[in-house]
């Protein structure tokens, strides 16, 4: 199946990256002209992860197939991005500036970035271009998680912080979702040196 493939891919290139450390994370990828989904499975070493591995469920995150796995705990979350866009595909890591971007700028509501090369690839061509990324809590009560991340999703903001969790980064299909957490890897790294330098 693509979208497993697809879901290994995914994996591998991010973990290389060292932004699934120690089995975090949860990558997904919806089945084309479904409301299934491929996801990562619990507790597995995204960085061997392999398509066999990725499993299938329907719209409410239910297995659609036997395995010895189970998905992601963070899978409602995905579920809440799927219903409130028609997404192809839904990445979420854990970095060290992605982390520290939550946490900085909580009490804000939001990272601000403007008049960066790189919103470009977030689709912002316009003069002076600006985002800003909501910043929601860290809910242990994964279903408040999930409405959290989805009601806050922003038009022409790819994306959503966890504070001190992680980012949900999101496109049309696992390329762009891929672009766009690129991107704003780069530019929460950006604005953090740039805090450290004190500018």
């Amino acid at each position: 199946m693509m979208a497993k493939q697809a879901v290994a891919n995914l994996a591998v290139q991010l973990a290389h990256k060292g932004w699934l450390p120690a089995t975090s994370g949860n990558l997904s990828v919806r089945v084309m002209n479904t409301q299934n989904f491929c996801i990562t499975p619990s507790g597995v070493d995204k960085g061997a992860l392999q398509p066999q591995d990725v499993l299938l469920v329907n719209a409410k995150g239910e297995l659609l197939e036997d395995t010895e796995y189970r998905p992601s705990a963070e899978t409602v979350v995905h579920q809440r991005l799927y219903h409130a866009k028609d997404y192809g595909s839904v990445l979420h890591v854990h970095t060290v500036y992605n982390n520290l971007a939550s946490d900085i700028y909580f009490e804000s509501g939001f990272v601000e970035f403007a008049n960066h090369e790189l919103l470009k690839a977030l689709g912002h061509w316009e003069e002076n271009a600006h985002i800003r990324v909501p910043i929601v809590e860290n809910f242990n009560d994964l279903d408040l998680l999930g409405q959290a991340v989805g009601d806050s999703v922003v038009s022409g903001v790819p994306a959503v912080l966890v504070r001190n969790h992680g980012i949900y980064a999101f496109g049309r299909g696992p390329e762009e979702a891929k672009r766009h957490l690129e991107a704003l890897e780069f530019l929460f790294e950006y604005k953090i040196r740039m805090r450290q330098l004190g500018w």
